[in-house]
């Protein structure tokens, strides 16, 4: 059978190379540099990849997923079974539908697939779930390859609904073991605590180990998929306490990293963003730079604090990680400072990349002395109070916006604007696209004015 693989990631990787083991025709596509056995037939594009193909599997991530599917669809043959295995919501399998049949696109089946179980631990033989009204002819083609599908329903997303009810679980497993090691080598207890985890389990260490490795090594999609577990339960995440808390430790996990992406989010203009997120996640205007500072992005780590008390702070201060960008919410209160040098110079030695609030700051002139970016609502000399309460990394209400710990945040002269951890991709992709096309409009402007001058 002709087959196509889209993203040759991990599990990408393994089920391009597994089929071609058994004597299929596997052609692949990634746009990154990663190793691939030469059995697999690496293509320069999507529309290369699928050509001629009776199965084209989608691995691409659910970041990329529609986009994916748009690029494929002039270029699926008639009577393809294209199967999206992407992790995520089944209105985002709706999208790849819709997207492939867009403008006389492709008329192949669009099956949605879950990936169920560990590809590193059971290969090309992992189970995985498919729905929709083609699920059964992808589940024979499927089966042709040695792989192990199982129809779970006619609806398209019935199979991603499964997944992301035991990503509950699952993901919770992970978080709560990679959390217990995390409080071990803090105590210096680690081999005693793993030997504990390890007896608990069933695969014993080697569960162990793959349960945290898998959890730091996909933090930031995992806690995307938690997300979509989330947003499927009924009632609001409060009533989840516990899968919310899981859904925090992995985008906490993946703070530290997605540094490329921070840097560039952070050379896109809020105005493009904005306009790129349908102008939703401006915080209020009256939340403006304290100094003339650089742009800058990172990931949030937010804090919920009473009017003019600045107690939570210090705390969000000995929690904050590299690249951190303090998210302060303190209801828009500016009589009091709820920050100055002091902590400026405690933030630039943790490495906080910027300080943002809806209250007032102080040291106007130390701050930009220091360099440290600042955002705020006001700025005057009052000192703040330090009695409490507060709250660190919870969700949180600034300028107008809900803001979540780990979402990406973004500031500049103009304005600051939050954008969802779990979107962020898609709309750095489209405030480029933004920026690609007002430049091509101010082209288009400045030669008519110099031909209108000749």
């Amino acid at each position: 059978m002709r087959v196509a693989v889209l993203g040759l990631g991990e599990a990408g990787r393994t089920f391009a190379e597994g089929f071609a083991r058994t004597g299929h025709d596997v052609s692949g596509y990634d746009p990154a540099e990663v190793e691939v056995d030469s059995s697999v037939n690496r293509q320069p594009s999507i529309a290369e990849a699928v050509q001629g193909a009776e199965l084209v599997l989608s691995l691409t991530t659910a970041a990329h997923a529609v986009s994916a599917a748009k690029e494929a669809a002039p270029h699926v043959s008639s009577g393809a079974v294209y199967i999206d295995l992407n992790s995520g919501s089944p209105q985002l399998k709706e999208h790849v539908r819709d997207a492939l049949s867009a403008n006389g696109g492709s008329d192949a089946a669009v099956v949605d697939g879950a990936v169920i179980g560990s590809v590193r631990r059971f290969g090309e033989r992992v189970q995985v779930l498919l729905s929709g009204p083609d699920a059964e002819e992808a589940h024979r083609r499927l089966s042709s390859l040695g792989g192990n599908p199982e129809t779970v329903g006619t609806e398209l997303g019935a199979a991603s609904s499964r997944k992301l009810l035991r990503s509950v679980f699952m993901k919770g497993l992970g978080a709560l073991v990679s959390e217990s090691m995390d409080a071990a080598d803090r105590a210096g207890e680690s081999e005693w605590m793993g030997e504990q985890i390890a007896a608990a389990l069933v695969d014993g260490h080697a569960g162990r180990d793959r349960l945290r490795s898998g959890t730091m090594l996909h933090a930031a999609r995992r806690g995307r998929e938690l997300a979509d577990s989330l947003a499927g339960l009924p009632g609001p995440a409060s009533d989840w306490p516990v899968t919310t808390a899981a859904r925090e430790y992995h985008l906490r996990a993946d703070r530290a990293s997605g540094g490329d992406l921070v840097e560039r989010l952070a050379a896109v203009p809020t105005a493009a963003l904005g306009d790129a997120g349908d102008r939703l996640g401006l915080l209020d205007s009256r939340v403006k730079p304290v100094w003339a500072a650089p742009s800058v992005a990172g990931r949030a780590l937010t804090v919920w604090t009473r009017p003019g008390d600045n107690a939570a702070v210090h705390r969000a201060l000995d929690a904050a990680r590299p690249g951190d960008i303090l998210v302060v919410a303190a209801g828009g209160h500016i009589e009091r400072a709820l920050m100055g040098e002091l902590i400026a110079e405690r933030a630039v030695s943790k490495g906080i990349r910027a300080f943002i609030t809806d209250g007032a700051v102080r040291d106007a002139r130390a701050l930009a002395e220091i360099g440290f970016p600042v955002w705020a609502g006001g700025v005057s000399p009052a000192g703040p109070y330090k009695d409490g309460p507060g709250r660190t990394e919870i969700p949180v209400s600034i300028g107008g916006v809900v803001c979540q710990p780990g979402d990406y945040v973004v500031a500049d002269a103009d304005g600051v604007i939050v954008v969802p951890s779990a979107d962020a991709e898609s709309v750095l992709r489209r405030g480029q696209a933004v920026l690609a096309d007002e430049e091509r409009r101010r082209t288009e402007i400045l030669r008519r004015r110099e031909e209108a001058g000749s």
